[in-house]
């Protein structure tokens, strides 16, 4: 086999999975695999195979681990900029440049199309080569070979879920590529294939994996079968559903059907054979009065390096934290300046603060009234969204995940802690007294909408701002639960022991059960699962991919050539108005990514998806 030609042999290996390819991907056919050394030298051992398998999950880590941004695809989160790194795949390249609007958003995700591909490449790299370590290995090393290929090809069919679910019928490589010239005419396959295609990756880790991973970061069992479960759930959304944007997809009744049904086995396999629970055992924790951070509730550890290696985190991407330069940098996108000079590109957006529900009646409470808090009595009028105790007996999940006026969280500059610092919208690093008490407030002019994220945001010092170490989930038990609890009532409506699962969830966030009329029929119980996603999955990257299978956008932002939508902030101001007088072409555009126009230019064999013609 010809030399091979990468960097990630030239950078130093930190830790069991935290070391990362830095090149630029140019065009999809750039796709350098893991070693500067040739195959012959290279691939002896089986140690050989784990350290390029190692390679791989670095090179497909960031295309991944900033999936926060994409939640600003739907309603709830503003993405107004990322802290990604133009040229630094490490860096997140792969999501930088891009569009996170709730529209406009499909035709500026050329460089994830391509850094992709690279993750394929690099993916097939690992399994062809160790397919011919197998062919001569000793009986003693077969199965970690075929685990080491599960892994694989794990990675290689997240990848391809990726492709699929942005840009439908996507072309389909299985073997590494050595020179642009043996793509250069590739066609888009039809999506059906290329899923059947993930599915046999999927199937094939989840035959060869062991149970547990052997190190935190490494994929086991449960993490194979959870992704194949959510292929067929998706699979099954598009058919019941449609996607009409892609005409080469004829929807069946009968596929989807069959598809939830294989998701819903999936899914119960996971939920019932290994063991798992959900962190702490899923209690809700104790939680501080409202202006109090000294207490907060489990769910805020759940997104802190606290979790790392719970059980609940099915898959995860590792950080190397301080000192690696592998870092992850969500305390810089969430939050502001009063953290490490962070830029707060992700926050909350007004409208999120009324999905929370009561933990009295475990419903919607009656909405925030939006007020200038110069009005008078507008820090004390009962609903109104600058009183802070207008945010009491609500879901624990809410003051774990956003913070409003005189929420406070732990300052840091320097490495060093500067105590508490009060988040008071519109006040940027201001000396303000509370209770006798004297703060300088949160400092960030990132937000619109009177919030900020606690989600993500470390309450204690000693990192930068991009020296995170915290593994990012790609797969958590709960949407496991909550995909299960779909795909169920799909097939046969509410069931008993999805509904205990949601109400599991629930539990977390110290929330009654669901009352009776939730689950009276398949669509108040949908219902009531989507409640759940919107919660628990916020800023975690799904909301988007949930409104397009679901055919929701309309739903969500008016219908063609309607008024659109006003997103506001706590003190009323009108702040943007998305799908205003928009006609049917751009919602089209919001279901389907752009064929990258380079590689059409480049191989005119590549067919461009109807709404981008």
């Amino acid at each position: 086999m010809k030399k091979i030609t990468s960097k990630i042999l030239s950078i130093s290996l930190l830790t069991a999975t935290l070391f990362m390819a830095s090149s630029c991907v140019e065009d999809l056919l750039e796709q350098e695999p893991t070693t500067e050394l040739g195959a012959a030298v290279f691939w002896r051992t089986e140690a050989d195979a784990t350290f390029a398998l190692q390679g791989a999950y670095s090179s497909i880590r960031p295309l991944f681990d900033r999936d926060y941004y994409l939640d600003g695809h739907g309603e709830y989160v503003r993405t107004r900029g990322t802290s990604a790194t133009n040229g630094n795949l490490r860096l997140g390249d792969a999501y930088q440049g891009a569009n996170y609007n709730p529209v406009g958003y499909g035709a500026s995700f050329d460089k994830m199309y391509r850094y992709l591909y690279g993750g394929v490449n690099r993916a097939n790299y690992v399994i062809e080569n160790t397919n011919r370590l197998l062919a001569t290995a000793n009986p003693s090393s077969v199965a970690n070979l075929e685990a080491i290929v599960g892994e694989a090809r794990l990675l290689r069919g997240m990848v391809y879920f990726r492709l699929i679910s942005m840009w439908g019928d996507v072309p389909y490589i299985s073997k590494v590529i050595n020179d642009n010239s043996e793509v250069s005419d590739i066609t888009r396959i039809p999506m059906a294939q290329v899923k059947d295609s993930i599915m046999a990756d999927f199937t094939y880790a989840f035959e060869k994996l062991p149970v547990k991973g052997s190190a935190v970061g490494r994929a086991g069992k449960p993490a194979a079968l959870a992704f194949r479960g959510k292929l067929q759930l998706y699979w099954a959304s598009w058919n019941k559903n449609g996607w009409p944007e892609l005409d080469t997809f004829t929807p069946s009744a009968s596929e989807a059907n069959t598809a939830y049904a294989g998701a819903a086995a999936d899914f119960k396999a996971v939920i019932e054979d290994y063991g798992l629970a959900l962190f702490r055992g899923g209690e809700p924790g104790p939680i501080d009065e409202i202006g109090k951070a000294d207490i907060l509730p489990n769910y805020y550890y759940l997104f802190t390096p606290v979790a790392n290696g719970d059980p609940e985190m099915i898959m995860v991407f590792t950080h190397g934290g301080p000192g690696t330069n592998q870092g992850e940098e969500l305390m810089r996108d969430v939050s502001g300046r009063s953290h490490e000079g962070s830029q707060c590109w992700v926050s909350p957006r007004y409208e999120i603060a009324d999905r929370y529900q009561s933990t009295v009646t475990g419903d919607f409470v009656e909405p925030l009234i939006p007020m200038n808090p110069t009005t008078a009595g507008a820090r004390t009028m009962p609903r109104s969204a600058v009183n802070p105790q207008s945010y009491a007996d609500r879901d624990y999940r809410m003051k774990s995940s956003i913070m409003w006026d005189f929420e406070r969280s732990i300052g840091m500059i320097a490495l060093q802690s500067t105590g508490w610092v009060p988040f008071i919208y519109r006040t940027w690093n201001q000396p303000v007294t509370i209770n006798g008490e004297r703060l300088t407030s949160y400092n960030t002019d990132g937000t619109n909408s009177g919030y900020v994220f606690r989600k993500f945001l470390r309450n204690y010092a000693g990192q930068g701002r991009s020296e995170g170490n915290y593994n990012y989930p790609v797969m958590r038990l709960a949407d496991v639960y909550l995909m299960y609890a779909e795909a169920t009532n799909e097939i046969s409506g509410p069931q008993a022991d999805a509904i205990a699962l949601v109400n599991k969830i629930r539990h977390r966030g110290n929330l009654p059960a669901l009352a009776a009329d939730k689950v009276a029929g398949k669509q108040a119980f949908f219902d009531a699962i989507e409640q759940e996603r919107i919660i628990e999955l916020l800023a975690e990257g799904h909301r988007g991919f949930d409104l397009r299978r679901w055919r929701a956008i309309e739903r969500v932002w008016g219908a063609p050539y309607s008024d659109g939508v006003w997103r506001i902030d706590t003190h009323g101001a009108n702040q943007q108005r998305y799908y205003q007088n928009t006609d049917e072409r751009v919602y089209q555009q919001a279901y389907i990514f752009r064929i990258p126009p380079g590689e059409r230019d480049r191989n005119p064999n590549l067919t461009q998806n109807t709404p981008w013609l």
